[in-house]
């Protein structure tokens, strides 16, 4: 799309183009390395699974959701911005400034707050459960008396 000379006069400068880059960082670079890790963790210090499959579906959903929110915000703030930054009077001024399109992308960013945020915690999820996968299921140490406790209660009397 943006190879067209329309599409990209229109989105050059704006928050489609970011998005466009995060859209391919968080959801093909991101969750492509996350699911890796996944599958490496548990093989690496010897165990046949990560500690909680339901964590790692939730991890995806959150993240996905929130990489939804946040792309879905740049693109849409990205036209708008375009659009504001295209817009002229009669005498061939510019109709809003730069700050006043600024200030009607600010929903906009927070949108994009939330959708970070929720990849974000997608991602302490993932920290939880690779915690959990390597300290987990570690054995308690007891101390082990000498004789059995039916045996020295038996001997005392």
């Amino acid at each position: 799309m943006m190879a067209i000379k329309t599409v990209n006069a229109l989105s050059h400068y704006t928050d489609w183009t970011i998005g466009h880059v995060h859209s391919g960082a968080l959801g093909w670079v991101g969750l492509i390395s996350i699911g890796a890790l996944y599958y490496m963790i548990p093989r690496i210090v010897g165990k046949t699974q990560m500690y909680s499959k339901q964590a790692i579906d939730l991890h995806f959903w959150i993240a996905t959701i929130g990489i939804v929110l946040y792309i879905a915000a740049m693109w849409i703030a990205g036209v708008m911005e375009g659009l504001m930054w295209r817009a002229v009077n009669d005498d061939g001024t510019l109709t809003n400034s730069f700050v006043e399109s600024t200030k009607a992308a600010h929903p906009f960013y927070l949108v994009r707050l939330i959708g970070g945020a929720l990849y974000l915690c997608g991602m302490l999820i993932m920290a939880w459960n690779t915690y959990k996968t390597l300290y987990g299921n570690k054995a308690i140490l007891v101390a082990v008396p000498a004789e059995p406790i039916g045996a020295a209660a038996a001997a005392a009397a």
